[in-house]
């Protein structure tokens, strides 16, 4: 489920310096097969609420006018308890998000964040052991960010 929660939440790259929005019908089939989609303007909400929460500008709070109205059943068995929640299409994506950020601030604390590259509006998943990636990705931004402060360095040396 996190890696879901990561794809929604760097569903609106920067490429070539202007935001996109991939969040669309072929990016659910991408990432959700046999999903159903039937309100884009929460699923977006949802996107955008996830992103503030997670960059710190909102607290944790703000999350819960995306469960007004979610209800979860329990059933029994040899297993023990499960529960299900009862929702579908857009809520059940949005639902199911929710729940995938819960997971990991409450397991893996400071895991998920923004990528380091103020030009950058992806997420990260940090499965380093000293917990300190930075980037999204050192291809997309760690090396250029270190290209970067090299040739400011090294045109301050000259």
């Amino acid at each position: 489920m996190s890696a879901f929660l990561v794809a929604l939440l760097n569903s609106t790259p920067v490429v070539a310096g202007v935001p996109t929005d991939e969040l669309d019908a072929d990016w659910i089939a991408a990432h959700r097969p046999g999903a159903t989609v039937d309100d884009w303007p929460l699923l977006r909400e949802a996107r955008t609420l996830l992103q503030s929460v997670v960059r710190g500008a909102l607290p944790a709070e703000a999350l819960t006018p995306l469960l007004a109205g979610v209800h979860s059943r329990p059933s029994a068995s040899a297993d023990g308890v499960t529960w299900t929640v009862d929702a579908t299409g857009s809520r059940a994506l949005v639902v199911d998000a929710v729940l995938a950020w819960s997971g990991l601030h409450r397991d893996q604390p400071g895991r998920l964040r923004a990528c380091a590259n103020d030009e950058c509006a992806r997420f990260l998943l940090d499965a380093s052991r000293a917990n300190n990636a930075r980037w999204c990705s050192m291809a997309l931004c760690g090396n250029k960010l270190k290209a970067r402060r090299h040739y400011r360095r090294t045109r301050a040396a000259d």
